[in-house]
Parts: structure tokens; sequence; C-alpha cells
């Protein structure tokens, strides 16, 4: 799903995703949002009390590497959508849906604690925070693109605010003002 992502970035540079048959891309993303879903459940705080520290370290791996999962399929998934020229077939709502809540609902929202890491996790971390960022910054292109639904432009206003009350996360912060100045255009 990562090399995906990437590929469905160059693609989207090149402009050229409108070229693909719409059949087959909306297919596609129907595959990514059950990898989107697949990240929806999970919490990456773990408060296992009978669980080893080893336990909880696997727990915890496993968690980041689904989250991850889910968001290289949110990446590719809003790739596709911001292409230029794309038909409005590919504009699927519960993808849509989807994303939003998940990554600015969960993600976003969640209060994580702080926890002593490895540099590799520091690094998995630090990734998938870009990953937001590129999310976050992606999603204000679809708004920009493709009409919501009054519900979903509710909760992305008020969960678009969300970063601002967090410190140290400056570029998220950009890419959320990006958000809410185009959530403020309709």
């Amino acid at each position: 799903l990562s090399e995906l992502g990437s590929e469905s970035a160059k693609i989207k540079a090149m402009g050229i995703m409108d070229k693909l048959s719409t059949d087959k891309t909306v297919k596609v993303l129907n595959i990514l949002e059950k990898n989107i879903q697949d990240g929806s459940k999970l919490s990456t705080l773990l408060n296992h009390n009978n669980d080893t520290e080893d336990e909880e370290r696997l727990w915890r791996d496993l968690i980041m590497e689904r989250v991850t999962k889910s968001a290289d399929a949110c990446l590719t998934a809003i790739n596709i959508m911001t292409s230029p020229n794309m038909p409005k077939a590919v504009y699927i709502e519960d993808v849509i849906e989807r994303i939003f809540f998940i990554f600015l609902g969960g993600i976003l929202s969640s209060k994580a604690k702080r926890a002593k890491c490895s540099t590799h996790k520091q690094r998995v971390i630090v990734m998938l925070y870009n990953k937001v960022c590129d999310i976050v910054s992606s999603l204000s292109e679809l708004l920009e693109i493709q009409l919501l639904t009054d519900t979903t432009i509710l909760q992305v206003s008020s969960m678009g605010i969300t970063p601002f009350f967090v410190e140290n996360v400056s570029e998220l912060q950009l890419c959320a003002i990006k958000l809410v100045t185009a959530v403020s255009t309709f």
C-alpha cells in the first residue's frame, strides 16, 4: 500500500489518472476502503494490565502497522479522487466519509500518551505523522472538488480545529488551516 500510494501520487502529478478505466478505479477505491476501515477500530493506547511488556510491545507494533496501512490506503484513495479530470463515479461517499471520520476523528482527536520509544518506533511515528499531514492537506483539495453532505462538513470543520489544541504539530496545524479554509468556502 505504501508503494501504491507513492505511485498514485506520481500518476496524479502527471495528470493521467483519468486515463484509467473508471470501473477498475472504482473497484480499487472499494478495496482501499476496506483497508482504511481496518485501521478504524484500533487504539494506539493499550492498557492491558495482564500483558507482559513484550506482549504489549507486540500489540503496539501490530496496531501501528495496521494504522500505517490504513493511512497508505487513505493517501492512495485521496490521490485518485483529487487527480485532474476524474469522473464523478470515483467520488464514492462511503470512501470519503471513512477517510474523514477515521483520520480526522480518530487520529487527530485521540489523546495519546507520550511513551519512551526506540529510534525505529520514532521513525514510524514521524512517518505516520507526515502521512496524516498529507491526508489533511489532500482532504482540503477534495473539499474544493467534491460537494459533501452537511453532516460531513460540520464534522470536518470541528475536527479541523483539533490540531490547534496540540503542541509541537506545526506542520499539521498548517495543513489544518488549509482544511478549515476549504470548509469555510461552503
